[in-house]
């Protein structure tokens, strides 16, 4: 049993070493369903089991292969942990890179949703609307498949460096906050002096927009609406490019 972090799990895949240990199952407190026989074993991240652990997997995978082993978690699929582990048993036992060796069914798996997890990062990129409050900070809020939120912080970081932005993710209730000089994960309780029991979407509602961004808001809607040909519609095509999950983020596809 692991505390759910990254840094967790690969001191738990330490210690699956360190105690010789044969048939396991990692998993987190809140989904651990042990066989009747089965031995509890409760792992503590310590930074030297991680350093170790990271330090070897990559000298042989480099640091895009552990880096991909992170993104795996973000995609909080059940059983995720066994994945990884069974992809770090067979990098191990091989002692080379083994990420493209798609034979293997652990590393078949994992590559499957890396694709996934990039899919998602890439829509969340391009479908993501701020509105600018009256506080001069750009809101957005996304509820993604994926935890994907850590890895849209560099994009948007670079993309508008001169402005202070939050992205809320709304279904896991933490967001990543640019104070025009580095990007830190907040809460909720930590941007707002509401409770912490009120919902994200609660709190934005209650935001005073600027009123420039209330006019630009209704110049896009108009922008779309004219430039709109109804004989070239394609319905098929149009969800296609802009799923209509996605829809709910768009300020062109709010009613007026």
């Amino acid at each position: 049993i692991y505390d759910g972090t990254f840094e967790g799990l690969i001191s738990a895949i330490f210690d699956y070493y360190a105690l010789k240990l044969k048939d396991v199952k990692i998993c987190q407190p809140n989904n651990e369903t042990l066989d009747l026989f089965a031995n509890k074993i409760t792992c503590v991240y310590e930074v030297q089991k991680f350093e170790r652990v990271r330090k070897r997997l990559i000298e042989i995978l480099g640091k895009s292969g552990f880096n991909a082993l992170f993104k795996a978690t973000l995609s909080e699929k059940k059983g995720i942990e066994n994945t990884i582990l069974e992809v770090v048993k067979y990098t191990f036992t091989s002692e080379k890179n083994i990420l493209k060796d798609f034979g293997h069914f652990a590393v078949l798996e994992l590559n499957q949703i890396l694709k996934n997890i990039s899919r998602e990062r890439h829509r969340m990129t391009a479908f993501v609307r701020f509105k600018l409050g009256k506080d001069g900070i750009y809101y957005a809020t996304v509820a993604p498949d994926f935890d994907v939120l850590p890895l849209l912080a560099t994009h948007f970081k670079n993309r508008f460096a001169d402005q202070k932005w939050l992205i809320f993710d709304t279904q896991r209730q933490y967001g990543i906050f640019y104070d025009l000089h580095q990007v830190q994960t907040v809460e909720f309780s930590q941007i707002t002096e509401q409770p912490t029991t009120q919902s994200m979407p609660s709190f934005l509602h209650s935001i005073d927009w600027h009123e420039a961004e209330k006019e630009f808001q209704v110049l896009w809607k108009n922008y779309f609406i004219a430039t709109n040909i109804k004989s070239r519609k394609n319905s098929k095509l149009h969800l296609q490019h802009v799923p209509k999950r996605y829809w709910k983020y768009l300020t062109e596809k709010e009613p007026n």
